[in-house]
C-alpha cells in the first residue's frame, strides 16, 4: 500500500524518538543498577523493551506503506547525576514524544490514513502512561524526600 503524503516522514520522526528512548532508558537502567537501585533498573529496562517494540512496529508499518525506514538518526540521549534528574529528563522526553505523536495523528487523519492514525493512537496511550509514571515518581520524591524514596528502590519486588 502506498503511503499518503507526509505520513512516512512523520513515522520516521517517531522512529527516531523511539530509538532514542531505547538508548536513553538503557543508559538510565545501567546507571540505576550502578547506583544500587534494582527496582528502578528493572523499570527502565522494561521501558526500553517497550520502546523497542514501538520502533519495530513503526518500521514494519513504514515498509507496509512502501516507505524506507530511517534508522540512522538518533536524538540526544540525556542523563543526569541522580535519579530525580533522570526522571525530569525522561518526563520532558515523553512530553516531546506525545507532542510529535499528536501532530502525526492529526496529519494522518487529515490525509485519510486511518490505519496509521490508529497505530499512533495506541502508542500515545502508552506515552501518556509514561508521563504519568514520571510525574508520580517526581511527586513522591518531593513528598517523602529523595532519601526515603530511594531507600525503597534498592530491592526489586519478588
Amino acid at each position: 500500500m502506498k503511503a499518503k503524503e507526509g505520513v512516512v516522514d512523520f513515522l520516521n520522526k517517531v522512529v527516531t524518538l523511539e530509538l532514542t528512548a531505547v538508548h536513553q532508558y538503557l543508559l538510565h537502567a545501567a546507571l540505576c543498577k550502578n547506583w544500587g537501585y534494582e527496582r528502578l533498573q528493572h523499570e527502565f529496562h522494561e521501558l526500553a523493551t517497550e520502546e523497542v517494540g514501538h520502533a519495530s512496529k513503526l518500521i514494519d508499518h513504514i515498509l507496509y506503506l512502501e516507505g524506507t525506514p530511517d534508522v540512522q538518526k538518533l536524538g540526544a540521549v540525556k542523563s543526569g547525576p541522580n535519579v530525580s534528574k533522570l526522571f525530569e529528563e525522561n518526563l520532558a522526553f515523553e512530553q516531546e514524544d506525545a507532542n510529535l505523536l499528536r501532530e502525526a495523528i492529526t496529519h494522518a487523519a487529515k490525509v485519510g490514513d486511518y490505519t496509521t492514525r490508529h497505530k499512533l493512537e495506541e502508542m500515545i496511550k502508552e506515552t501518556d502512561e509514561h508521563i504519568d509514571w514520571f510525574e508520580t515518581q517526581l511527586r513522591a520524591i518531593k513528598q517523602v524526600g529523595a532519601e526515603n524514596y530511594l531507600s525503597e528502590q534498592v530491592k526489586k519486588e519478588s
